[in-house]
């Protein structure tokens, strides 16, 4: 359900969300787009740019060509770096991202409890502090084993780095793990100068409240965010998982089918309608490349019209094939 937020009704006076668009063009043309606040290339595209406003995702496309996904708003956008962190901002939204190697700052956990710190901190000076949404992209995810996992690791770091500054509640968020360099960390996020309204799947335990056998340390994020004005819903990574347990191992066809149930009872806990139209973008992850050809004919035939990213990237557990986020906008 949406917590503090009782009716979900569109509200004036808060902040209208950032408008999600995947595009295939060069990026310069659309860094000149006006209110662009973001824009995310893939690994391999071929036009890298050192404008704060781009980020060049180490997760490869299966698309062809790769397109690129903008956030775009309806204000000025101003930006600039700090050390290894860049940041946007533009009507009362931030943009800011944050990438480390692993291997100068000890490994996985202390390169997570850094970025997150580093974060927390430029976000807690600006007026745009309430955190919204988070994506995390690291290597070798599901490497070791138990505790020695490096997704359970990171989620140690992370919630180091966090402190106290998610008391009141976590963001939503996305973890994947890319088939890059072992020791490259993405962390990136979009926060407002208003708050959000969580919202949890009463199909699934929420993350904070994973038994012990998932970590040491739970994951830490909420299923998704309704953003300020009520217009948008920022959908977190989202799997074939209910209760807190993962289902159909193996079964690409019913982890994808459990998955899209999953992303309707989340719509329905929002007031939502449980559909999705053309102008809600999704990102879907596969985890094997092999599968992407079935991944796009499932969701073209159950999801038409609806703009569709395909990602070559691992599941934070090992047994998921696939994993779903993106925009539900009213």
């Amino acid at each position: 359900m949406i917590q503090g937020c009782e009716n979900p009704q569109l509200d004036p006076l808060a902040r209208r969300a950032p408008r999600v668009f995947y595009r295939t063009a060069d990026v310069a043309t659309l860094l000149e787009e006006p209110g662009l606040l973001a824009l995310f290339g893939f690994a391999g595209h071929a036009a890298p740019s050192d404008d704060p406003r781009y980020l060049q995702v180490a997760l490869d496309s299966l698309e062809t060509p790769a397109p690129l996904e903008m956030w775009q708003v309806d204000a000025p956008v101003s930006s600039g770096t700090e050390g290894a962190l860049r940041w946007s901002a533009g009507g009362g939204w931030l943009f800011a991202a944050i990438e480390l190697d692993e291997r100068e700052h000890g490994g996985l956990e202390a390169g997570a409890a850094l970025a997150y710190a580093r974060l927390r901190q430029f976000v807690g000076q600006r007026p745009e502090r309430h955190v919204l949404r988070v994506w995390n992209y690291l290597g070798a995810i599901n490497r070791g084993s138990g505790d020695t996992e490096r997704y359970k690791h990171f989620c140690d770091g992370r919630a180091r780095g966090m402190g106290a500054f998610f008391a009141e509640g976590f963001p939503a968020a996305t973890a994947i793990g890319h088939r890059g360099a072992d020791h490259r960390l993405q962390v990136y996020l979009l926060a407002c100068d208003r708050p959000g309204s969580r919202v949890e799947n009463p199909r699934q335990v929420s993350a904070w409240r994973y038994p012990r056998q998932y970590g040491r340390t739970p994951p830490s994020f909420a299923r998704a965010m309704a953003l300020p004005a009520r217009d948008a819903l920022a959908i977190s990574g989202t799997a074939a998982v209910v209760g807190h347990a993962s289902a159909h191992e193996d079964d690409l066809g019913a982890q994808l089918g459990e998955t899209l149930t999953n992303l309707e009872a989340l719509l329905a806990s929002a007031g939502m309608a449980t559909v999705f139209d053309r102008e809600s973008p999704l990102k879907t992850y596969v985890r094997h490349s092999a599968d992407a050809a079935q991944v796009r004919e499932f969701l073209h035939r159950r999801l038409p019209g609806v703009p569709m990213l395909l990602l070559h990237g691992d599941i934070c557990r090992s047994e998921l094939l696939v994993e779903i986020d993106g925009w539900r906008y009213v």
